[in-house]
């Protein structure tokens, strides 16, 4: 039992560790004060540019492998504790410890977690987002399906409990992040991919 809190604790302090506000601060800005205000790739991608969106993407979807395999490691043959590592690392990016509990919506750590529980369903989940993306040029749109898909998935193709239940928290922690989002779509004026959406400072 010690183990398998230690492990959810270090999964929430490892997603507490905020990439895009940690690569603003080497720019002398909180990004989280430009743009949509949101502490994430994709508004890095609208103030500082592709080469730092890209990477922060990166960094943040490790943040969520790391976790699940700091679950298999002090988990045993524990089928939960990896998915509540998941869960933590994506709880410490929305709420990070760091940053006075103020971070970003949790996606890109969230799909590191869930490509590591379950490569196929995130992989089909992912294709179909993707493609929303690309056809609607809302990336939130895109993250939307993607959290919402991958449960039922899991459950269509026959996963255990565990992971149909891990994907659905979080799937719950995503609608409720963009929940402004929802509003904004409904609405018609959310920002597309590509806008500015803010101040570009790069």
């Amino acid at each position: 039992m010690i183990l398998q809190i230690v492990a959810i604790v270090l999964s929430y302090l490892l997603g507490s560790v905020s990439f895009s506000l940690l690569y603003g601060k080497l720019k002398g800005i909180d990004i989280r004060q430009h743009g949509s205000g949101n502490a994430g790739a994709t508004n890095t991608l609208r103030v500082l540019g592709k080469g730092p969106a890209i990477l922060v993407l990166l960094l943040d979807v490790l943040k969520g492998v790391i976790a699940v395999l700091i679950g298999h490691w002090l988990g045993g043959e524990s089928t939960w504790l990896p998915g509540l590592c998941g869960i933590a690392a994506i709880a410490g990016h929305n709420w990070p410890v760091y940053f006075h509990f103020r971070g970003g919506k949790g996606i890109a750590t969230a799909i590191g977690v869930l490509a590591s529980l379950a490569l196929l369903p995130a992989l089909y989940a992912g294709i179909i987002a993707i493609l929303a993306i690309v056809i609607t040029r809302y990336v939130s749109l895109g993250s939307l399906i993607f959290v919402i898909l991958t449960p039922w998935i899991l459950l269509v193709l026959g996963y255990e409990w565990p992971f149909f239940w891990t994907a659905l928290v979080i799937c719950l922690f995503a609608v409720w992040r963009h929940r402004t989002n929802i509003v904004k779509l409904v609405r018609g004026n959310e920002n597309k991919l590509g806008s500015k959406g803010g101040d570009r400072l790069v």
